[in-house]
C-alpha cells in the first residue's frame, strides 16, 4: 500500500497529501584502528580503538568526515559492521563477516617530512553512503595549517596625500577597509565527526594547549591595544571642540586664537592614529591552509570481485536469457494475431456486407479453412514454432484477401464520389465565371480556361463511364471503380482549379482608357438630367395652355413642388397629361 501511495505522489496526474520516505542504514557501521600508547612508566603498549561512523537506522545519502590526530606515520584501519547484539544466533551465522574494507594508507609519512614547519590538522577520511546505502572512501588527506604574517605594503605618494588632505580637513584617520590585508580563519567541514574516545593524554596536551592559548589572548588584552589608541584621539579632539565652541561663544577674536592653537594638535593625534593603523596591519595574522593526498588501498571484503571467466559467462546467461525472452515474446504475439485472426473472420462471415460481395461457395471455403485453423490451433498451435504460426496466418489472410477487399472499396466510394461531384460542380461554376469576364478585364488566357474546361470534361466523361461499368457487374466481382482512382481524378481537377485561383489572387487589373469614360459619363449625365425633368411638375398649380411654352431651365424650388403634389386640384388628370406631353416636346427638343 505504501508504494501505491509512493507512485500516486510521484505522479502528476494525482493529488495527494505529502509523503516523505527517508532511507535508513539497517546495520551499524563503524571505524576501528590500532595505535601505539605510552604508559606511565614510559612503556609503550597497542590500544584499540572503535568510532561509529553511521548509527543503526542513520538516514542516507549522508556524508561523514573522521579525523586521525595521533599518526605521524603510514597505518590502516578497517570498516566493519557495528553492534549486531539485536540480530539472533542464526542471524549472525548467516551474517558472515563482519568486515567490510581494510584500507591501508601509503604517503603519510612523506606528508609530514614535507610540511615541518606547518602545524598538523590530522588525517581526515571522506566516506560517503550514497542514495542506494552503498558505503564507499572518497578520498583521505593530511592537512595542515600556518599563520602567514602580511607586510604592509608601501603607499603610493597619491594615497599619502590624500590621507594628509583628509586629515587637515577634519577628517581623521583613514577608516580601515573591511578585508585589507587580512583573512579569515579556515573553517573545517561541517560535517567532521568528533573523536569522543581520545585517550586522557591527549585530552590534557589539549586542554594545556588551550589554556595557553587562552592566556596570551588575556595578555594581549591587558595592553593597550591600537583600537583603543585609536579612539583615544577622537575623544580628545571632541572635547576640545566642545571648549572651543564655548570661547567662541564668548569672544570670536579668543575662538580664532584656539582654532588655531587646535590644529597642530589635531595633526599629532592623526599622525599617531595613522601609526596605530599600520601596527594593526602589520600584526595582523592570515591563516594558510594545505591539503596533501595520501594514497589509499582498499581490500572489499564485502562482495567480492568476480573472475574474468565467470564474468564472461554470467554476461553470455544473460544475454541468453534475454534473447529467449524476446522469442517467446514473438511466439506470443504471432499466436494471439492468428487466433484474433480467425475469429474475427468467422464473425464477418455473418455480417450482411460480407455476404453482398461473397458467393456461398466462398463463404464455405473460408469457414472450412478458418475451422481446420482453429482445430490445429486448440491440438498443436500453441506447442508450434513463431515461423509455422506465421505462416499459417499467411495464408488465411491470402484467402480472405479479395473478399476484404469488396467490402472495403464499398465503403470508401460514398465520401470518394461525393467529394469528386462537388468538386465537378465548384469547377463548373467557376469556369462559367471565368469567362463572363470583359475581354478588356480578363486575366485568364484562352489555353488556361481550355484546360481547364478539358478536365472537367475528362473527368464527367471517365465518371460516368466508370459507374455505368461498375452498375454492370455482380458485387462478388472485383470492382472496376476503384477509390485510388477516383482519388487521382480528384487531385488532377484540384490542381488546375488552385492554380487558376492563385493567378487572379495575384493578378493586378488593366488600366482603362480615358476617351470611354468620358463618353459614357456625358451619355449618363444627359440622360440622368432628361429623367429628371419629365417629372418636373409645372411652377403653379394652374394649368397651362401651351406646353411647348415651358423652357427647360425652369424648374421650380423643391418646396413648391412637394406643395403642388400635395394638393390635387380637379384637373389634375388634365395637369398630368399635359405635364407628359410638355417632357415629351423637350426630349424631341433636346435630342
Amino acid at each position: 500500500m505504501g508504494a501505491v501511495y509512493q507512485a500516486a505522489a510521484l505522479s502528476k496526474a494525482f493529488k495527494v497529501k505529502p509523503f516523505v520516505v527517508r532511507d535508513a542504514a539497517v546495520f551499524p557501521i563503524q571505524v576501528e584502528f590500532t595505535r601505539e600508547v605510552e604508559e606511565d612508566d614510559k612503556s609503550k603498549s597497542l590500544k584499540h580503538n572503535k568510532r561509529i561512523l553511521f548509527q543503526r537506522m542513520a538516514p542516507y545519502p549522508q556524508r561523514k568526515v573522521i579525523t586521525f590526530n595521533r599518526y605521524t606515520d603510514d597505518f590502516e584501519f578497517y570498516v566493519n559492521y557495528g553492534d549486531l547484539s539485536f540480530l539472533s544466533q542464526d542471524d549472525l551465522r548467516i551474517f558472515g563477516s563482519l568486515n567490510l574494507t581494510t584500507v591501508r594508507l601509503k604517503g603519510v609519512g612523506e606528508s609530514f617530512k614535507k610540511h615541518l614547519d606547518y602545524e598538523s590538522k590530522g588525517i581526515k577520511a571522506h566516506f560517503n553512503m550514497d542514495e542506494s546505502g552503498v558505503l564507499s572512501l572518497d578520498r583521505v588527506e593530511s592537512v595542515f595549517e600556518t599563520v602567514v604574517e602580511d607586510k604592509l605594503e608601501e603607499e603610493s605618494t597619491l594615497t599619502k596625500l590624500g590621507n594628509t588632505i583628509s586629515s587637515l580637513f577634519g577628517g581623521g584617520g583613514p577608516a580601515p577597509e573591511a578585508g585589507e590585508n587580512l583573512t579569515d580563519a579556515v573553517q573545517e567541514e561541517e560535517e567532521s565527526l568528533a573523536e569522543p574516545g581520545k585517550d586522557e593524554q591527549g585530552e590534557k596536551q589539549d586542554q594545556k594547549s588551550e589554556a595557553e592559548d587562552a592566556g596570551e589572548e588575556q595578555g594581549e588584552e591587558k595592553q593597550p591595544s591600537p583600537g583603543q589608541a585609536e579612539t583615544a584621539a577622537p575623544q580628545a579632539e571632541s572635547e576640545k571642540k566642545e571648549e572651543g565652541e564655548k570661547l567662541e561663544s564668548q569672544d570670536p577674536k579668543e575662538n580664532r586664537e584656539t582654532v588655531k592653537e587646535e590644529e597642530p594638535s589635531k595633526s599629532s593625534g592623526d599622525s599617531t592614529a595613522t601609526k596605530t593603523e599600520e601596527e594593526k596591519k602589520i600584526k595582523a595574522p592570515k591563516k594558510q591552509k594545505f591539503v596533501h593526498e595520501i594514497t589509499m588501498e582498499l581490500d572489499v571484503n564485502d562482495v567480492p570481485d568476480l573472475l574474468e571467466d565467470d564474468l564472461k559467462s554470467s554476461m553470455k546467461k544473460l544475454q541468453d536469457l534475454t534473447i529467449r525472452d524476446l522469442e517467446k515474446q514473438e511466439k506470443e504475439k504471432s499466436a494471439n494475431s492468428l487466433e484474433s485472426f480467425i475469429f474475427e473472420t468467422q464473425d464477418k462471415l455473418y455480417q450482411e456486407e460480407y455476404q453482398f460481395v461473397s458467393t456461398e461457395e466462398q463463404r464455405d471455403e473460408i469457414s472450412r479453412k478458418l475451422s481446420e485453423a482453429s482445430s490445429w490451433m486448440e491440438e498443436e498451435g500453441y506447442a508450434a514454432a513463431t515461423k509455422e504460426l506465421k505462416d499459417k496466418l499467411s495464408e488465411l489472410k491470402k484467402l480472405c484477401r479479395n473478399l476484404f477487399f469488396r467490402v472495403e472499396e464499398r465503403r470508401k466510394w460514398p465520401e470518394r464520389l461525393a467529394a469528386l461531384e462537388g468538386l465537378l460542380n465548384h469547377s463548373t461554376i467557376f469556369l462559367k465565371g471565368a469567362r463572363m469576364i470583359p475581354e478588356s478585364d480578363q486575366i485568364f488566357t484562352e489555353v488556361e480556361l481550355s484546360t481547364l474546361e478539358k478536365a472537367i470534361n475528362e473527368t464527367t466523361i471517365w465518371k460516368n463511364e466508370t459507374l455505368a461499368e461498375q452498375n454492370k457487374l455482380p458485387p462478388t466481382e472485383k470492382p472496376v471503380l476503384l477509390s485510388k482512382d477516383i482519388e487521382l481524378k480528384i487531385a488532377a481537377l484540384d490542381r488546375e482549379v488552385q492554380y487558376l485561383l492563385n493567378k487572379a489572387k495575384f493578378a493586378k487589373p488593366k488600366p482603362k482608357k480615358e476617351k470611354n469614360t468620358t463618353k459614357t459619363d456625358s451619355g449618363k449625365n444627359g440622360t440622368a438630367a432628361s429623367e429628371t425633368e419629365t417629372t418636373i411638375p409645372p411652377t403653379e398649380g394652374k394649368p397651362e395652355d401651351k406646353p411647348e411654352d415651358v423652357g427647360p431651365a425652369a424648374e421650380p424650388p423643391a418646396a413648391e413642388r412637394t406643395a403642388t403634389d400635395a394638393e390635387p386640384g380637379p384637373d389634375s388628370g388634365s395637369k398630368k397629361e399635359k405635364t407628359e406631353a410638355g417632357g415629351e416636346s423637350r426630349k424631341n427638343d433636346e435630342l
